[in-house]
Formats: structure tokens, C-alpha cells, sequence
């Protein structure tokens, strides 16, 4: 099966510049991950939305979209959990 490809938002690369770069590393790793394998152990779907889901990394979350029909991945946000929610 091909893998997806991964498509980042503009506000999504905005934040990514927050954290501290080990956690930007282990973002990163796990986003490309989401190319083999959307939805991987502790996905989580997003109420309200059709098809937004989130990953737990340590106290970040990112929030993204899947579209099986043009084969993307979408990160829309990667925020502290206190903070990605609003």
C-alpha cells in the first residue's frame, strides 16, 4: 500500500516552533510515522469533527485530518495540551 503523504498547515509549522527541539524531534518522528500508518495505537477521534484525531506526544498534541481519496494527511495543530483545545 503506498504510504500518505503528509501536508502541514501553516499554523501547525508556526507552532512547531515553540517547544524545545527534543520535543520538536519526537513530533516530527511521529508525524512521519502517520504516512505508513494514520491511525496507529492511541489515535484518538475528535468529537464535533468528521475527521479530525489526535496523537499524545508527552504533554504536546497533534491534531490532524486523514483523506483516504487524495491519500494526505493534514496536521492542522501541535500544541501543549493545556493550550490545543481553545
Amino acid at each position: 500500500m503506498d504510504p500518505f503523504e503528509i501536508q502541514w498547515r501553516r499554523a501547525a509549522l508556526r507552532e512547531l516552533r515553540r517547544p524545545d527541539g527534543q520535543v520538536v524531534c519526537r513530533v516530527l518522528e511521529a508525524v512521519t510515522q502517520l504516512a505508513d500508518d494514520p491511525f496507529p495505537a492511541g489515535v484518538r477521534k475528535l468529537q464535533g469533527s468528521e475527521h479530525a484525531c489526535r496523537i499524545r506526544i508527552g504533554d504536546y498534541r497533534v491534531i490532524y485530518e486523514v483523506d483516504f481519496d487524495s491519500r494526505q494527511v493534514v496536521v492542522a495543530r501541535v500544541r501543549h495540551r493545556r493550550d490545543v483545545y481553545r
